[in-house]
C-alpha cells in the first residue's frame, strides 16, 4: 500500500514516464520482497549506474562487467543490462547546484580509481557530467606512468555509463554529444564499438543540419580526426562549416577550442593557414581581455602545433601574461615560459614579475615549474640573484622531489650564468648526495650537463667525473646519442677532461679516450661580434704600427680560439705574428661583446670565465676588452690610448 501511495502522489509529476517505469517498478517490488521502494527508484530525471542495495547482488541494477572499451570484445546491447529492455535516461539534468558540486568533486580526483569510486557513489548523473567523467579519466591516465589498464577499461560502473550514453545519444544536447565522443577518443575506445559508432552516427546527423556552434564543431573535428584521420569526408564537412564562420565574432572560448583542434595535427602542412591567420588576428584583439587560463591554453596549442607565424600573437599574449604571473597555476606558468622560449621572445616586465613571484613560491611550486623558470633565465642569460638564491635554498629541502633531469637543469642554469649562491657549500653537498643516491638514474646527457656545470662553477666532483670517462659510460652515451655522438657533447667531454687535468693536478683516474677528444671548442665559445672586433682591430693597428704584429682568431693547441694574439720577446718588444722562435710571452686579447655577459649584468658567462681561467693556467696573459668600457670611448684616439693602457700598462707609448 505504501508503494502504491507513493506512486499516486508522484503521478502528476511523472505522467509521461509512467509507462516507462511500470515494468521496472513491478520487478523491483518483487525483488525487494515486500519492502517499500526508496525514493531513488522513482527518480527519472537522472541516470542510475550503481547497484541497488535493496535488490541484492543480482538485482535489476546489478552492473555487468562486459567491456565496451576493448577492441577484441564486442559490447553487449544496452538493453541487456536492464530488465525487459527498459532503459534509464540522460535527457534531463540535475539541479545546477548538484551538478556544480559533482563537477567540483570530479576535478579534485587525483587518480582514476577515485573517479570510479565517485561514479559508483552517485547513481544519478546528467549527460554533461557523464561526458566530463570520460575526460577526467583521460586527463588522469594521460599523466599517469602506465597505459590504460584492463581494470579501468572493464570497470562495471564505467561500462554502464558508456552504454547509457549509447542508448540516449539521440536525446543529448549537441555539445554534450560531441564532448562524449571526444572523451571516447581520448580514452582510446575501440572505433568500431557500438558506443563510438552510435555517437558518430548521431553527430553526423547534427552536422548535416548545419546548426552546430564553433566549439561543438571544433570538438567534433578533433574526434573525427582521431578516429578517421585527415581524409575523413565528415571531417572535411565539419572543417568547411568552421571556415564559413565569421572569426571576427568569435569569443575567447571558441578561439581556444579552435586552437586546440588545430594543435592535434589537423593544422599540419599549413592546411588551414588562412583560418589560422584569421584566428591569430582575432586573438590579438582579445588578448588584453584574457585571463591566465586562456593565455596558457592558446600558448599551449601554439607550442604543440609549432606554428611558426604566430610571433605577433605570442608577443601580445606575453604582454597580458605580465599582469597574471601571480595568478597562473603552476602548470599554466610552465606552459607560458615554454612557449616564450620556443618562439624566442622575452619581456623585461615579465622578468620583473617573475623576480617578485618566484621567491614567494619556490618552496611550494611544482618541481617542473621551478625548473622551467631556471631554464627561462638561462635561455635569456638573465642573472637574477633573488630567484637563484631562493631556488638554491629550496633545493636543499626539496631535492628529493626533483627528477634527475630537473636537478641537472637547475644546476646547469647556475653554471651557465657563472653564479654561485651564498650557501654554495651546502648546495653542492646536496648535489653530491643526490649523485650518490641516484647516480644510476641519471641519463648520460643529464649527468654530463650536471658535472660540466659544476666545473664551470669551480666545483670538481672527481668521484663521478672518473665514471664519466669510463668505457661503460661512453657506451651508454653512444647508445643515447645514436651511432655518432653530437660534436657539442664531445666538446663538453673534452673540456671537462681538460678542466680536471689543469685545475685538479692530483687527479689520477681514467683518461678520456683520444677518439672522443676534439681539437676546438667552437660550439662552446661565443663568437666575437664583428663590429666590435673591427673597431678594436683598427685601433690596434694604430697602436702597434701594422696588422702583421698580431694574429686574429688563433686556434691554440688547447682547443680554445683567441680573438687576438700578441707575441712578446724577453725584453717586452712585440714580435711579428708569424714569429715562432724566442716567444717569451703571449697576450690573449678577449674582445668580450655583450653576448659573453649576462644580459642584465657585467658578469661573464660561465663558459667565458672558464676559458679565461684556463688560458691563464696555460701561460697566457689574458687582457679583457669588455664592450661596456670600449663603447664609452668617443673617438679612435681614445680607443688607441685605452688599448695601450690595457695591453702595456707599464710602458710609455711612442707615436708612430
Amino acid at each position: 500500500m505504501m508503494a502504491l501511495l507513493v506512486m499516486a502522489r508522484t503521478l502528476p509529476l511523472r505522467q509521461h514516464f509512467l509507462s516507462y517505469l511500470d515494468e521496472w517498478f513491478l520487478q523491483s517490488l518483487k525483488a525487494c520482497a515486500g519492502k517499500p521502494p526508496s525514493s531513488s527508484h522513482l527518480r527519472t530525471s537522472t541516470v542510475c549506474f550503481s547497484s541497488c542495495s535493496s535488490l541484492g547482488p543480482r538485482g535489476a541494477c546489478a552492473a555487468e562487467r562486459d567491456s565496451v572499451f576493448l577492441a577484441a570484445r564486442s559490447s553487449r546491447p544496452y538493453q541487456e543490462l536492464l530488465p525487459s529492455g527498459t532503459a534509464l535516461s540522460l535527457l534531463h539534468y540535475l539541479p545546477s547546484d548538484e551538478d556544480r558540486a559533482f563537477m567540483k568533486r570530479l576535478a579534485s580526483c587525483t587518480s582514476s580509481q577515485q573517479v570510479l569510486r565517485l561514479l559508483r557513489s552517485h547513481p544519478y548523473l546528467s549527460g554533461a557530467t557523464a561526458a566530463s567523467i570520460l575526460h577526467r579519466l583521460a586527463d588522469l591516465e594521460h599523466h599517469s606512468t602506465h597505459d590504460l589498464s584492463d581494470a579501468l577499461l572493464s570497470d562495471a560502473g564505467l561500462n554502464k555509463l558508456c552504454q547509457t550514453l549509447e542508448h540516449d545519444s539521440a536525446g543529448l544536447q549537441d555539445e554534450v554529444l560531441v564532448r562524449a565522443l571526444l572523451g571516447c577518443t581520448r580514452l582510446y575506445l575501440d572505433p568500431h564499438s557500438s558506443l563510438v559508432l552510435k555517437l558518430v552516427s548521431e553527430s553526423r546527423k547534427r552536422l548535416n543540419l548545419e546548426r552546430l556552434g564553433v566549439e561543438t564543431l571544433c570538438g567534433l573535428s578533433r574526434a573525427l580526426f582521431a578516429l578517421e584521420g585527415p581524409n575523413s569526408g565528415v571531417l572535411k564537412q565539419a572543417m568547411s562549416q568552421i571556415q564559413s564562420k565569421d572569426t571576427g565574432q568569435w569569443n575567447m572560448a571558441e578561439l581556444v577550442a579552435a586552437y586546440s583542434m588545430l594543435s592535434t595535427g589537423l593544422g599540419e602542412d599549413d592546411c588551414y593557414q588562412e583560418l589560422l591567420n584569421k584566428m591569430n588576428a582575432r586573438a590579438r584583439q582579445l588578448a588584453p581581455l584574457m585571463g591566465p587560463s586562456m593565455i596558457s591554453e592558446i600558448l599551449a596549442a601554439l607550442l604543440k602545433s609549432r606554428h611558426n607565424k604566430a610571433l605577433p600573437l605570442v608577443i601580445a599574449l606575453c604582454k597580458q601574461a605580465v599582469h597574471h604571473v601571480k595568478n597562473f597555476a603552476d602548470e599554466e606558468l610552465t606552459v607560458v615560459l615554454s612557449a616564450l622560449m620556443h618562439y624566442g621572445h622575452n619581456d623585461h616586465f615579465l622578468v620583473v614579475a617573475l623576480e617578485r613571484h618566484v621567491p614567494k613560491v619556490a618552496f611550494t611550486a611544482h618541481p617542473e615549474t621551478v625548473t622551467k623558470v631556471m631554464q627561462f633565465f638561462r635561455r635569456w642569460r638573465i642573472l637574477s640573484p633573488p630567484v637563484f638564491n631562493t631556488v638554491a635554498e629550496s633545493f636543499l629541502y626539496r631535492a628529493e622531489e626533483y627528477s634527475t633531469c630537473q636537478v641537472s637543469q637547475q644546476i646547469a642554469a647556475l653554471g651557465a650564468l657563472g653564479y654561485l649562491p651564498p650557501d654554495a657549500g651546502r648546495l653542492f653537498q646536496k648535489v653530491e648526495s643526490v649523485l650518490h643516491a641516484r647516480f644510476s638514474q641519471f641519463h648520460p646527457r643529464a649527468l654530463l650537463d650536471l658535472l660540466y656545470a659544476c666545473t664551470l662553477l669551480q666545483r670538481y666532483p672527481l668521484n663521478f667525473v672518473s665514471k664519466v670517462f669510463s668505457p661503460y659510460f661512453m657506451q651508454q652515451l653512444q647508445g643515447e646519442e645514436g651511432s655518432r655522438i653530437d660534436h657539442k657533447v664531445l666538446e663538453q667531454l673534452t673540456q671537462l677532461y681538460m678542466t680536471v687535468k689543469l685545475e685538479c693536478p692530483f687527479y689520477d683516474g681514467p683518461r678520456l679516450p683520444q677518439k672522443f677528444q676534439v681539437k676546438s671548442f667552437l660550439d662552446l665559445e661565443t663568437p666575437v661580434q664583428p663590429h666590435f672586433y673591427n673597431a678594436v682591430r683598427s685601433a690596434l693597428v694604430d697602436l702597434l704600427g701594422a696588422q702583421s704584429f698580431f694574429a686574429s682568431r688563433v686556434l691554440t693547441p688547447y682547443c680554445y680560439t683567441l680573438d687576438i694574439e700578441i707575441k712578446l720577446d724577453e725584453e717586452g718588444y712585440v714580435l711579428p705574428a708569424s714569429h715562432r722562435d724566442q716567444v717569451y710571452k703571449r697576450i690573449a686579447l678577449c674582445i668580450d661583446g655583450s653576448k659573453r655577459f649576462a644580459a642584465n649584468s657585467d658578469k661573464l658567462l660561465g663558459k667565458e670565465s672558464i676559458k679565461q681561467r684556463h688560458l691563464r693556467i696555460l701561460g697566457y696573459e689574458v687582457v679583457q676588452i669588455p664592450y661596456s668600457e670600449f663603447e664609452t670611448l668617443k673617438n679612435k684616439k681614445e680607443a688607441v690610448e685605452y688599448l695601450h693602457k690595457k695591453i702595456f700598462p707599464h710602458s710609455y707609448r711612442l707615436s708612430w
